[in-house]
């Protein structure tokens, strides 16, 4: 099995682990963005020894990081912190599988941004690929509970959440792959574990800045989760190494084909572990969301 393959599923599963403990933290005392503080705060410590403890073992120093680098670092920080934001508050509105569902929106919404912001040209297969995604997302999206008309029971908040979460994962995306090609060395490892670790810690920095101004005792509510949350880190730090190993070895549109794995893990963790009900129409936007994402991938 080639590398990319085994870090890229590495990477998809932790995500998962990561997902489901940040749904256990939401419905406690944590709110969205404390839940997200917890993520990085916890990670920072195992990301940083990993990173210290490869540069002895490999001998090698630290590399010299330019402007340009943190300056993509610091995009993909920013659309990470939003995204995951998102998809926390998200899981207060619908069921896990849902949630994850709704992120995964990111590779066709790329494709979408890429057309008008840069001119980058889709082909009919490519279209016909983002019209099955929507099939795919007005069926998520549809709430029959929700009296009125369809439009009506579709301009959700749930969904506004769920294409967010999508649209700021796909600038986080491109903007930590083109930090790690700002580094200039052979290492992928090297290279992902240090775009990591600054990252990382940019990250703690803006939002412990954050919590203190605006959310007063979210702080201290993660120290007092600290028995979830550690684990929220490690599996945080692990999925994140994981996925930047995989963008640095793999171009972005098989690595993203093959963690659409994701989504069968999120079904299985939705019915297995939090015992939620996933309706048949739910499992068909499912379904047509994945279909729209390979078909997507694949002519790119």
């Amino acid at each position: 099995m080639d590398l990319w393959i085994a870090v890229t599923l590495s990477a998809a599963f932790f995500q998962t682990l990561r997902f489901m403990l940040h749904k256990v933290l939401s419905m406690g005392a944590l709110s969205s963005t404390g839940s997200t503080f917890a993520r990085f705060a916890y990670a920072l410590p195992a990301a940083l020894l990993f990173t210290a403890a490869y540069l002895y073992a490999t001998g090698q120093g630290w590399p010299r990081l330019t402007l340009a680098f943190w300056l993509y670092a610091w995009i993909g920080a920013l659309g990470q912190i939003l995204a995951t934001i998102c998809v926390v508050a998200l899981f207060r509105q619908r069921n896990f599988a849902v949630g994850i569902t709704f992120k995964k929106t990111e590779v066709i919404q790329t494709a979408i941004v890429g057309f008008v912001l840069l001119g980058e040209a889709i082909s009919p297969a490519g279209w016909g690929a983002i019209l099955i995604g929507l099939v795919g997302v007005l069926l998520l999206s549809d709430t029959p509970d929700v009296d009125g008309s369809f439009l009506r029971r579709i301009a959700n908040r749930a969904v506004a959440l769920g294409l967010a979460s999508g649209f700021f994962f796909a600038f986080s995306a491109v903007g930590y792959r083109a930090a790690s090609l700002e580094i200039s060395v052979d290492d992928p490892i090297l290279r992902a574990s240090v775009t990591l670790s600054c990252v990382v810690l940019s990250q703690c920095l803006a939002m412990a800045v954050w919590l203190k101004r605006f959310e007063p005792g979210q702080i201290t509510a993660v120290w007092q989760a600290r028995k979830v949350a550690l684990w929220l880190g490690l599996t945080s730090m692990a999925g994140s190494l994981s996925w930047f190993t995989a963008f640095t070895l793999q171009t972005a549109a098989y690595v993203q084909a093959l963690g659409q794995v994701e989504l069968i893990f999120s079904l299985l963790a939705s019915v297995l572990f939090f015992h939620e009900r996933v309706t048949r129409r739910e499992l068909a936007g499912i379904g047509f969301l994945a279909l729209s994402i390979l078909v997507l991938v694949a002519v790119l």
